[in-house]
């Protein structure tokens, strides 16, 4: 039976690359390339029931829906039916990944189920019994989209399927992204499991607040004991972190009812885009277009650097009488060409802090307010260790120092 789903799998995933590829370079050298080379859109075949307004700028695109979107400000560079639900396919594995990484750790051992064991698509060939820890089966998952890692992962965090759907359900909502329904964690073909290119932004967008997303949806290559492979080496299918310059993620997908999807994403001069593609035709092709249309058609206004003191507070019973808190990753955000929105930025920090602290604690944060709504956000953390003083070991040193002062 396994042998079966893998041969399935193989097949599904071969024919699915053959159209992914049209007009794009083969080759892991070839990619290496051609990363700051300017692409030339090939010209729209004739897809049934496309239709594009004259006003588009993208008329060459072939994406039924798509957007590109700044995560800091969550301002829409550019959009095509953007609200149309459609199915995700794969790119569902990036609230997967989100559910997981928000409740549980890294060095988490998973124990594979018989259920997990025989899931059905794409595949990372898990066997009852293999115990991975869950940072590395969570990036098996991103970078060859295992269905089979996506249930392991969900029994591990929420003991069964259906429990971890509902906190995916509840994340959704959380998140605004109210045109998305999950009946799954990997996205294969249900009709009540449907979400938008808009949710889909939201959604990798907040990924990008999360500390390891990144880290995860960005890896090229990875060596695991546990892959059954000879070379125990895996190989993220996303192909645009070969082809784009700065390029740090996300997600693939294809089913026939979900046609070819992405969720692409690239910083550049401290701005982070991302960019979705559902039912695409060119969707490597589509996905460069979004990115450099958005990279083009916007600026960057730095909120605050990383490593910078953005605030200070008041210590009690602590050696220091104050601390400094230092800004944990650079906050960028994006403003549009020929427009006036209003980005500032807005400090949140405790009137005063107890000891003892220790260096990189979380004391406060900064946030990013686009059109007076909040959006995107960064930690400040603790500039150094304070240990703890308090009144009663300052008079005891006092004491100490008036006694040695006497003889």
């Amino acid at each position: 039976m396994r042998r079966r789903i893998a041969c399935k799998a193989v097949t599904a995933f071969m024919l699915g690359a053959a159209g992914f590829m049209i007009n794009l370079p083969q080759s892991p050298s070839a990619f290496a390339e051609v990363q700051d080379k300017v692409y030339v859109q090939p010209e729209r075949p004739n897809i049934p029931g496309l239709v594009v307004s004259p006003a588009d700028p993208l008329q060459k695109l072939t994406a039924r829906s798509a957007i590109v979107m700044d995560t800091v400000t969550g301002q829409i560079l550019y959009e095509r039916d953007i609200d149309a639900r459609r199915y995700p396919a794969s790119t569902t594995k990036m609230m997967t990944l989100i559910v997981a990484l928000e409740h549980g750790k890294l060095d988490d051992i998973v124990t594979v189920s018989k259920n997990a064991e025989g899931v059905e698509g794409s595949t990372l060939w898990l066997v009852q019994g293999d115990k991975i820890p869950l940072g590395e089966l969570l990036t098996g998952m991103m970078m060859h989209s295992g269905n089979d890692a996506t249930v392991a992962v969900a029994e591990h965090i929420a003991g069964s399927v259906p429990a971890f759907v509902r906190m995916m359900n509840d994340k959704a909502e959380e998140l605004g992204a109210n045109s998305t329904h999950f009946m799954n964690p990997n996205g294969l073909p249900d009709e009540k499991h449907y979400t938008t290119a808009y949710d889909l932004a939201k959604i990798a967008a907040y990924g990008y607040s999360l500390p390891h997303f990144e880290e995860i949806v960005g890896k090229q290559e990875a060596l695991y004991d546990w892959v059954k492979d000879p070379a125990k080496k895996l190989r993220n299918e996303n192909q645009m972190l070969w082809l784009y310059r700065g390029a740090n993620g996300v997600k693939t997908g294809y089913t026939d009812a979900a046609g070819r999807c992405l969720v692409s994403a690239a910083r550049r001069d401290g701005m982070q885009l991302v960019a979705v593609v559902l039912d695409s035709y060119y969707m490597w092709n589509d996905s460069i277009a979004l990115l450099d249309y958005g990279f083009q058609n916007a600026h960057p206004k730095t909120l605050v650097k990383k490593g910078e003191v953005v605030a200070k507070v008041d210590v009690a019973d602590g050696r220091h009488d104050e601390l400094e808190l230092v800004a944990a990753e650079s906050l960028v955000a994006v403003e549009k060409t020929g427009e006036t929105a209003k980005v500032e930025r807005k400090v949140e920090v405790p009137h005063e802090v107890a000891a003892p602290i220790k260096k990189g604690d979380v004391i406060g944060k900064v946030i990013c307010y686009y059109d007076g709504k909040a959006q995107g956000s960064i930690y400040l953390l603790a500039a150094q260790d304070v240990e703890y003083y308090s009144f009663w070991d300052n008079l005891l040193k006092t004491l100490r120092d008036f006694w040695k002062g006497l003889f």
